[in-house]
């Protein structure tokens, strides 16, 4: 399979996820205004969980309880990598980029995104931008690791990706050579554990969320780059409802 074909594939895979909403198989829906995230819900039946799920994404991280969790295992591996704008946000897919493996078991790699603001809080506390990396087990099962950025020195792991950001919605280009998401993660990988929902419609619940603790740095020209095309896509925070919100010791 040529390298074309390869991200393609990825590409399909991811949609049939139901990672992101897909323009095509949904109704329209935005950040703000009458398509916005207030208004989620009125959109589409299957859209309901967004007004009445009681397991909804992002939370505002705060008073996490200390526990003995297990380390993320990171399996990450090189791969051919394909840039999506998905008129949502801009989108790595990555066609062989690797695994996690959490306490529930083994989950590969299928794509990682980006929102600024961060849709996670910590303490109240948005950070300027946060990448979702998504996985998915053999019983489809969602987990996400959620990595934060603070303003800084140039990521130069994700210097071509924000070098050659597509510019319009549906553009797409293969990265050269090959992309390995490990280089984007902090040295320090403990994080906050919870149970969540995807951030965007249909707000499906049952997704394994891992929020890295120690962020990671991007340049102001990147952000910028980034904030060009989306200056805002972030959900508000959602109640925690009781839910247990853990952190690696």
């Amino acid at each position: 399979m040529n390298l074309k074909m390869m991200v393609l594939a990825l590409g399909l895979m991811a949609g049939a996820a139901g990672v992101q909403a897909s323009d095509k198989a949904a109704p329209h829906w935005e950040y703000a205004g009458k398509a916005g995230t207030s208004h989620w819900s009125e959109l589409d039946d299957s859209f309901s969980a967004c007004k009445l799920g009681k397991a909804q994404s992002p939370i505002d991280i705060r008073g996490a309880k200390a526990a003995q969790l297990a380390p993320i295992e990171f399996h990450y591996a090189g791969s051919p990598a394909e840039i999506v704008n998905n008129g949502h946000t801009v989108q790595v897919n990555l066609a062989e980029g690797g695994s996690i493996k959490l306490a529930s078991g083994d989950y590969k790699l299928l794509q990682f995104h980006f929102h600024t603001p961060s849709e996670e809080k910590i303490n109240g506390r948005n950070y300027p931008l946060v990448a979702h990396f998504v996985h998915k087990n053999a019983a489809g099962e969602l987990a996400v690791v959620a990595v934060l950025f603070r303003q800084g020195k140039e990521n130069a792991a994700l210097q071509q990706v924000f070098a050659a950001l597509p510019g319009k919605v549906g553009d797409k280009h293969v990265l050269e050579g090959s992309f390995n998401a490990e280089a984007v993660l902090p040295a320090q990988r403990g994080y906050y554990a919870y149970m969540g929902s995807l951030t965007t419609p249909p707000c499906s619940e049952g997704v394994h969320w891992q929020v890295l603790v120690k962020e990671s740095e991007i340049s102001r020209q990147q952000l910028a780059a980034f904030r060009k095309l989306y200056p805002m896509n972030a959900r508000p925070v959602q109640p925690l409802n009781g839910r247990s919100l853990e952190v690696s010791r």
